[in-house]
């Protein structure tokens, strides 16, 4: 199956609600900054801040505030969880010696958004299964259609 959540999904969730609950407009690259030092799939106790700047939403003036990890994942919880329910899904339609191999192996995360930090953690406590991020998440794709290519 295919959903049209993934990194860009969170980005544009971090920009939205920065805009509605903080009243300031940010641009994408300030949401993406966002979302690559301090998002975070969990609530943390011990939240991490980051200073942003952009443009008042009321004012129209420009200004800094300050946003922490906690507020990020309030922000990007709907599209993870989105995440979450597609995996359930495949996985209960998953033949029953592949799931055998999932349960003991697990899953494996690739791409951009598998770097959010503890998005491993947050399907690992939902799916009750192993889940680990690939050692080059971001190149997998790539790596792995260049060996097909050379083995054509």
């Amino acid at each position: 199956t295919s959903i049209k959540t993934a990194g860009n999904k969170i980005t544009q969730d971090i920009l939205d609600n920065v805009r509605l609950k903080k009243r300031m407009h940010i641009g994408e690259q300030t949401a993406e900054e966002i979302k690559e030092k301090i998002g975070n799939a969990l609530v943390l106790d011990e939240p991490e801040t980051i200073t942003v700047s952009g443009r008042d939403a009321e004012t129209g003036l420009p200004h800094a505030i300050e946003i922490n990890s906690n507020e990020v994942q309030e922000y990007i919880k709907g599209s993870l969880q989105e995440i979450v329910n597609a995996t359930k899904t495949i996985l209960e339609i998953t033949p029953p010696e592949l799931a055998a191999d999932i349960v003991q192996r697990g899953l494996v995360l690739t791409g951009g958004g598998a770097l959010l930090k503890n998005l491993d953690l947050l399907m690992r406590q939902e799916l009750k299964i192993p889940v680990h991020v690939a050692d080059n998440a971001l190149r997998c794709v790539v790596d792995g259609c260049t060996m097909m290519l050379k083995n054509l």
